[in-house]
């Protein structure tokens, strides 16, 4: 699987398990920044891992920044892109599984190193299951991103 990764200088501390994990696991990464501390403003990192969600560059992303609150509002700005933060095993899985999210979005400063290699697993290990209610629901998330609501 090829994961866009990117955080901004809050969630930076967070980044490099992030990384580890997913090449432990033989998945390739495509690392949008930052590089080190310096000051960035999340939207722009949210950006460029949609973008690489929407060219196809990517199957899925994974966005830090200080609670994850910022680059998760931002990324969901973007047509095709589902994130949501997600602190904890379970909504990392559940939320692909049912939910169709395709990236996760976690507090570099909320949660530790060993948390973020458990919610990363959980994440990529995920697949969307195709049962028709989770189908019908995510095509009423697309709607609603049409600018449909209630259609």
């Amino acid at each position: 699987m090829r994961v866009a990764v990117g955080s901004d200088h809050a969630g930076f501390v967070g980044k490099p398990a992030v990384v580890e994990e997913l090449i432990a696991l033989g998945h390739e990464v495509l690392d949008h920044g930052v590089f080190d501390t310096s000051s960035v403003d999340f939207p722009d990192i949210a950006a460029l891992v949609g973008h690489s969600l929407q060219t196809g560059a990517a199957d899925r992303g994974i966005l830090l920044c200080g609670s994850g609150v910022g680059v998760c509002i931002a990324a969901n700005k973007m047509m095709g892109v589902r994130a949501c933060v997600t602190h904890d095993t379970y909504s990392a899985h559940q939320g692909v599984e049912h939910d169709g999210m395709n990236v996760l979005c976690i507090g570099g400063r909320i949660v530790g190193e060993a948390v973020i290699h458990e919610l990363v697993r959980a994440f990529v290990g995920a697949d969307f299951q195709q049962e028709e209610r989770f189908l019908r629901r995510v095509n009423k998330i697309d709607q609603l991103e049409k600018g449909h609501a209630g259609d």
